[in-house]
């Protein structure tokens, strides 16, 4: 039998799973009003949040049926709070918690809802997810200056910014319900993109960013829709929140501003490197001046050592020359200096030295490679031509995580739902791995069927039902499939098992278009080069993971993760060209780079890729930290 959960007083709480909150966390935590929350680079902002919803869930602040509402940028973010939620409460607690996407969120009314749009901004119930890039933008301003409907004449729209436009004239405000009357050339071409991916094909052709803008109209004209959703979430959670983009911030202030629902919003203005993407130029002012809420500081830094928090530091008062001293609550595990740059003569004497260095502090200093991240700005696959050999001669594998996986870049196919279950259930069924892995594997099955946290007779079928399959798929395959087309049959063996209608169900994302198809393509693809690497079911779900690879990634892919040591290659002016356009955000990006580090950040240059006056800024930044730079040869 289940014992129901324990309501504890709001003066008795106590932290669940650490020692203690910073008396600004404690504040936020148990805060009930609008709170703007700046968190730095390691301030545990999934653990501040986790704590809140367990203080709102067991002290009743948050009173049953009313649910939390999160909303993260990256799905891994999102499942990592999920699951923090999970550990610090009472699964009947954590049963009202929802964390997704902001993409899920607006897609997912939408999809429940859309139909009852005004008949012009409709979409087609199977609406494919249009992915956007600047070629395509360019080849629409294109076609439509040729138009013959254009009222306004070739040049006019010839001269739209094709970087600008979809910013300022496709999502750039609220969707009128009665349609627009262009004023301008960005007007009616706005209208007519919008027109184009509505009606023009045997169905709609949106991207997330229009879905968002969809939502918003949607709840705004739609009351019973908007008060429902208020009533529902007495708390929303609002992550990296220097990301958010007008769009979403309009979604959700048409959604919750003038009602009851508290709303934490928490992120880092020095760490905005999303701009491309339309993050907005001002969201905490914004949010604070709209909900009136109180801005509040975390302090304390539980990544990185003291030696690198200064360092990080000098490089945050160039964003921001009012931030908050941090204080550094990690130890310093290295002897050597924390930070240094490296100068090589050319691109394939770094490539050996930096393999040699690697192997030496995995043998000497008992680190592995995924204490280890390689960072560049863009091009990854360029540097990867380059580094791989050098640190296979080393014995080290070197996984590119910005490569592509069918339709899919490897580092966002492993954030797939898809992709998780299906390495769950092949851990189980090929007796991989138990304990960790089986438990995890009941809990999203029990979420996939509906099975409540407290049916235990339900949970005992869904256990049947795991060793069922397990065996069966042993016997099927006692070894990986060795063809690409036998593996994407054992692949949809799982996902049969797992059950297709209740995956879209359960994922929005999976319900319209060829998405669900697509990801079960680059599961596969993934799984069958994995498995040519490995001689069993172990190895080839370790490689599939990259278990005993060294990542390399670009340093937007890098934010929220962490590691022992960063190692930023190519600091030069041909990697960050754009600095001149966007100073600030590239100094973020140099930020976030940074700020991955525990212990070690090492910065590279060598003449071969280019010079490095254009960004002198930079390196005039860490030279005033103190860095300083090494020859090597």
């Amino acid at each position: 039998m289940t014992l129901p959960p324990r309501r504890v007083r709001s003066t008795h709480w106590q932290p669940i799973g650490v020692t203690e909150l910073e008396p600004n966390a404690t504040t936020v935590v148990t805060s009930t009003e609008h709170r703007s929350v700046l968190a730095g680079p390691g301030a545990g902002k999934t653990e501040l949040l986790a704590q809140r919803a367990a203080f709102l869930l067991q002290t009743g602040a948050c009173i049953a049926p009313q649910r939390i509402l999160a909303i993260s940028f990256k799905r891994d973010a999102a499942r990592n709070l999920a699951r923090r939620v999970r550990q610090r409460c009472h699964r009947d607690h954590a049963s009202r918690f929802d964390s997704m996407t902001f993409d899920a969120f607006a897609k997912g009314l939408v999809d429940r809802f859309g139909q009852a749009l005004p008949a012009q901004w409709r979409p087609t119930p199977d609406y494919g997810i249009l992915f956007p890039k600047k070629a395509f933008w360019a080849d629409f301003l294109r076609r439509a200056a040729i138009a013959t409907d254009n009222p306004f004449g070739r040049f006019e729209v010839q001269t739209l910014s094709v970087d600008d436009f979809e910013r300022q004239h496709v999502l750039g405000e609220p969707l009128p319900t009665a349609g627009w009357k262009p004023e301008s050339a960005g007007q009616w071409a706005g209208a007519r993109f919008w027109s184009n991916q509505l009606r023009s094909d045997e169905r709609s052709y949106l991207s997330f960013a229009m879905l968002s803008r969809l939502a918003e109209m949607l709840v705004r004209v739609n009351t019973s829709v908007r008060n429902a959703l208020a009533l529902t979430y007495s708390h929303v959670f609002l992550d990296e929140f220097q990301d958010t983009t007008q769009a979403q911030f309009d979604l959700v202030r048409t959604i919750f501003f003038g009602t009851r629902t508290v709303i934490t919003a928490v992120g880092d203005n020095k760490q905005q490197i999303m701009r491309f993407a339309h993050a907005m130029d001002d969201p905490f002012d914004t949010f604070e001046a709209t909900f009136g809420a109180r801005r509040i500081p975390l302090l304390s830094n539980y990544r990185s050592s003291p030696q690198l928090v200064h360092i990080q530091h000098v490089l945050a008062q160039a964003l921001d020359s009012a931030v908050a001293q941090p204080e550094s609550k990690a130890p310093s595990s290295i002897a050597d200096t924390c930070c240094a740059i490296w100068d090589f003569a050319s691109v394939n004497v770094e490539a050996a030295r930096l393999a040699q260095y690697v192997a030496t502090q995995m043998r000497h200093q008992g680190l592995g490679p995924g204490d280890f991240v390689l960072l560049v700005r863009q091009k990854a696959e360029d540097y990867v031509r380059i580094l791989a050999p050098a640190f296979a001669a080393e014995g080290i594998q070197l996984r590119n995580e910005a490569a592509y996986v069918g339709a899919q870049m490897l580092q966002e196919l492993l954030t797939e739902p898809l992709s998780e279950l299906v390495l769950l259930v092949l851990r189980i069924a090929c007796g991989v791995q138990g304990g960790t892995s089986w438990t995890l594997l009941q809990h999203a099955l029990a979420e996939l069927r509906g099975v409540a946290p407290t049916d235990d007779r339900a949970r005992r079928a869904l256990a049947r039902d795991i060793d069922t399959f397990a065996h069966q798929f042993r016997n099927q395959y006692p070894q990986p499939p060795a063809t690409e087309a036998e593996m994407r049959v054992a692949v949809q063996m799982v996902i049969t098992f797992l059950g297709r209608d209740m995956l879209k169900a359960a994922y929005a994302t999976y319900q319209q278009g060829e998405w669900l198809l697509d990801v079960h393509h680059s599961i596969s693809l993934h799984l069958y080069a994995s498995a040519s690497q490995a001689h069993n079911w172990a190895a080839a779900l370790d490689t599939y993971e990259g278990v005993n690879a060294l990542s390399l990634m670009t340093l937007h892919k890098s934010k929220g993760l962490e590691y022992h040591t960063v190692i930023f290659i190519g600091l030069d002016d041909s990697a960050w060209w754009s600095y001149p356009q966007d100073t600030a955000e590239a100094t973020a990006g140099f930020f976030v780079a940074f700020t991955r580090a525990k212990q070690r950040v090492i910065f590279t240059y060598t003449p071969q890729r280019g010079a490095r006056s254009t960004i002198a800024p930079l390196y005039a930044l860490l030279k005033a930290a103190g860095v300083q730079t090494t020859v090597i040869t």
